[in-house]
């Protein structure tokens, strides 16, 4: 195998009963004797002359004969270098970040296998590679490499095996990144000598696994882009921009690192020039199965709104469109009304299905329960449902919350134990509606030190 300035010889040989490998019977640099097994490998690196000329490619692909020795235990790389791929290895699998990939590949190859590193990333369809990051031992150098690199001709994608780049003062190797039969990009190293074998056989082991972690973080951001496109359909349109004589506000908090919905929700829309519904609601479960029936009874909440149902009988019909939903149906606690302004305040006509206890604060700071709980949807085919009736003069909130606020949990303590919720509120006279539910959102983030494991959702509705 040519290193550039010598020609390194090996041996393998095995089942030998020396107990002492001899020294070469020749002048070299240096020698040794590697073990990988019942396999010996004697090597040796012999000096060239001086002005020995032989092409970099040529060279390398020379060395591709001895790289399955040396992937089995051969003497030119040894255990730094299997140290240095498992690292690299971790470096690029500890990312799903795209736009991060490129830099780690960089920064992992200088300075250890060249002077600097370029990488590029797969174009639109027909068009060149794009670079994506360029990194060089010596910074003070990066932006006239940029400049070289800018006139220099970049291998097309298709290529599957390293090619070398007209550089000035470089000797420069572009490896494809090619993950699971897809050409994702190109890898360009440059070093002032020679590519010794052993470290181009290194970058190209190195390139197939950064491919496959560029690939793999593409791949999760598809599946993000997606995930939260799908999410972002399960929100309400948007809520109604004037509510004469209403005030409302609406915190909302899934659980978990990707989920923009889950299984707990909230709606809040126009009926008439007076007259509003709303609707907060808890799937069980969270996660996308939860998500899926949020998004159904969403959706059948306004459909039947606007067909005109009451209150109690859009209950009944999405009680039987979750039902009806077979084994993918979940159940649901969901406290729905209709909200209508008459001159002494807001009248409101509403059903909690199974959901934790709608509370009214008084200016006064008297704080009640408004509302009896029925029956859970999705549970029991004939279920029947009542709507009550409340009133809500000038100065009077209702709260509703879901179970993330009431069953917040701290050791043994529940935020709602001996009527923590309505204490809260009581505190919250002369509060706006968005100041009290800030209020109880706050309450319930500082109550445990943990993050929630519950998503959250709070809706306040104030009568001006």
């Amino acid at each position: 195998m040519h290193q550039g300035d010598s020609l390194q010889i090996e041996v393998r040989q095995k089942d030998l009963d020396e107990p002492v490998a001899s020294a070469p019977s020749a002048p070299v640099s240096v020698w040794g004797v590697s073990f990988s097994g019942a396999l010996r490998t004697r090597w040796a690196r012999l000096p060239l002359p001086g002005n020995a000329e032989v092409d970099v490619i040529d060279d390398w692909s020379a060395g591709r004969v001895a790289h399955d020795d040396w992937a089995r235990g051969g003497a030119s790389q040894g255990p730094g270098w299997l140290g240095f791929l498992a690292d690299a290895s971790d470096l690029l699998a500890g990312t799903l970040d795209l736009n991060m990939v490129p830099a780690l590949i960089a920064q992992i190859v200088v300075p250890r296998l060249a002077t600097w590193c370029a990488v590029y990333t797969a174009g639109a369809s027909g068009e060149p590679p794009t670079p994506a990051y360029l990194w060089h031992a010596d910074e003070s150098q990066i932006d006239a490499l940029r400049e070289q690199l800018d006139q220099a001709e970049i291998p097309a994608l298709d290529n599957l095996s390293p090619m070398p780049i007209q550089l000035a003062d470089w000797q420069s190797l572009a490896f494809p990144l090619t993950a699971r039969g897809r050409s994702l990009g190109v890898m360009c190293l440059g070093r002032a000598g020679r590519f010794p074998d052993d470290v181009a056989q290194l970058a190209e082991d190195l390139g197939r696994r950064a491919a496959l972690a560029m690939d793999n973080a593409r791949l999760y951001a598809q599946q993000a882009d997606a995930n939260r496109a799908l999410q972002r359909s399960l929100l309400p349109p948007g809520t109604p921009a004037e509510t004469p004589g209403l005030d409302y506000s609406v915190v909302y908090e899934p659980a978990g690192e990707t989920n923009e919905v889950g299984g707990d929700f909230y709606d809040l829309f126009t009926t008439g020039e007076s007259s509003w519904r709303f609707a907060i609601g808890d799937v069980c479960g969270t996660g996308p199965e939860a998500a899926a029936v949020t998004g159904l009874a969403r959706h059948t909440l306004r459909l039947l709104a606007r067909e005109g149902y009451d209150v109690a009988a859009v209950m009944s019909r999405l009680n039987r469109a979750i039902l009806e939903e077979g084994e993918r149906a979940r159940f649901l606690t969901l406290l729905h009304g209709e909200i209508t302004r008459t001159k002494k305040g807001l009248d409101l006509s509403l059903i909690s299905a199974g959901h934790p206890e709608a509370l009214r604060l008084r200016p006064s700071g008297v704080v009640e329960g408004v509302v009896t709980s029925q029956s859970l949807l999705g549970v029991f085919p004939e279920a029947e449902f009542e709507a009550d009736h409340v009133h809500l003069a000038p100065g009077d909130v209702l709260l509703g919350v879901t179970d993330g606020v009431t069953e917040r949990r701290s050791g043994s303590r529940l935020l709602d134990d001996d009527g923590g919720l309505a204490k809260l509120l009581a505190e919250c006279v002369d509060l706006s509606a968005r100041g009290v539910a800030e209020r109880i959102r706050r309450a319930v983030e500082e109550f445990a030190v943990e993050p929630s494991a519950d998503d959250l959702a709070i809706l306040v509705l104030r009568a001006d």
